[in-house]
């Protein structure tokens, strides 16, 4: 729908080189194109972002793993280790408001792009660093991608099955959610730097970003004294029940409902009762106190399972839902990409790309005055090479063309 999105002009006027690859690096740098900034991708001139090859796409072309990380960007091809290169890359960053890179350990000060040089060039600069692990650790120079930060970062040690091998989460948080963590402190620097002048260094590791994630895990502990067990299909840290998933009809791999009910809010109790045809239960000793629920969960976990499994998830999402109860059906990928009321809300939007037409794919997800930024295709490798250099160094399409003769970009 053309209606769905608008573009965002809130981060107008800012020019940020980004040196990042795959998805922790890329995530922080798309929030910032998807609020307005000028976000010009750094890329190797023979592979580009390693991410652009990384899952399956179609042939020699961006998968669709790049796309979803480098939305609204602009790509220029520089050859890093070509004093050419470096110089041009320099000029660059003395037009830069940030600068974003999550190279291996060590990588990007061999490249002579290190903090400390980069200062010496523009002390005004917001300079940013994703790693696996922060400085100071004992694996301050391992690599690390998403799972290896989940797992060191102990959202792994929390999923799964109690008394079972634990296991990785669905989603990369380990990834995206260390950019984000990283994105929103960019902005707060932003503001400090158009009052003082004066730029930073901003380092986020990833193992450290999941500690922040996993502070309701932290509570638990805290109320326990004991390191956090894997709860399964339950949730509240074994304070709330019956909260937990349940199985619907017509008995699917993802025919299941996640229902809760809050010990802050004894209403939802009472309420479930009498969603399904079960009143006699909120006068049964059994459950009369939100400890008794949890002391006999299993009990009632089989008897709300004997209503859901006569259910679709949808339906007793709408029942349980509209009774003032907090109900989610469990919804795939698939189910999520046909939901037409996550395009006519511009969640989902449509990407026009060279390559892909049609791309559906999540958006930013706030709005802004009734309507998301607008979905913006990702580059081709290099693609905006004689834009960036044109509009930012002011170069001329001669001076471009011999850079480009001469294999320095």
């Amino acid at each position: 729908m053309s209606n769905n999105s608008a573009d965002c002009d809130f981060l107008a006027g800012v020019r940020v080189v980004d040196f990042t690859q795959f998805e922790a690096g890329p995530s922080c740098t798309e929030a910032l194109a998807w609020l307005g900034a000028e976000v010009v991708k750094v890329e190797n001139p023979r592979i580009g972002d390693p991410g652009r090859r990384l899952r399956p796409g179609q042939p020699d072309d961006d998968p669709y793993y790049f796309q979803q990380f480098n939305a609204n960007k602009k790509s220029i091809t520089v050859n890093l280790k070509s004093p050419e290169g470096l110089a041009l890359v320099k000029d660059l960053l003395r037009k830069a408001d940030i600068a974003v890179e999550n190279m291996a350990p060590g990588t990007i000060e061999r490249l002579g792009l290190g903090y400390d040089e980069v200062r010496k060039i523009n002390p005004a600069i917001i300079y940013c660093q994703v790693k696996g692990f922060g400085e100071g650790s004992p694996y301050e120079t391992n690599l690390a991608f998403d799972m290896i930060a989940q797992a060191t970062g102990g959202t792994i040690s929390v999923t799964g099955e109690r008394g079972r091998q634990p296991v990785k989460p669905g989603i990369s948080l380990g990834d995206t959610g260390t950019g984000m963590t990283m994105a929103i402190t960019i902005l707060a620097a932003l503001r400090k730097r158009d009052k003082s002048g004066q730029g930073c260094r901003l380092q986020v590791a990833m193992q450290d970003a999941m500690l922040h994630y996993m502070r309701t895990n932290f509570a638990v502990q805290g109320r326990t004294g004991q390191a956090v067990e894997r709860d399964g299909t339950h949730s509240g840290g074994g304070s709330n029940a019956p909260s937990g998933l349940y199985p619907c009809a017509p008995g699917g791999l993802n025919d299941y409902v996640w229902i809760m009910t809050s010990r802050a809010n004894p209403e939802h109790w009472s309420r479930l009762c009498k969603v399904i045809g079960r009143e006699d239960l909120i006068e049964d000793p059994a459950f009369a106190t939100p400890a008794l629920r949890v002391k006999n969960e299993a009990e009632l976990d089989a008897i709300i399972a004997a209503w859901t499994k006569a259910r679709t998830k949808h339906e007793a999402m709408q029942l349980v839902g509209s009774a003032g109860i907090p109900a989610g059906a469990v919804l795939d990928t698939m189910e999520l990409q046909n939901d037409p009321s996550f395009e006519q809300r511009g969640i989902m939007q449509v990407m026009e790309h060279k390559s892909y037409a049609g791309y559906k794919m999540p958006a930013w997800p706030v709005r802004i005055d009734g309507r998301p930024p607008k979905l913006k295709a990702s580059p081709g490798l290099g693609e905006h090479s004689s834009e960036v250099l044109a509009d930012w160094l002011g170069l001329s399409a001669d001076e471009v063309a011999k850079l480009k003769s001469s294999n320095v970009i």
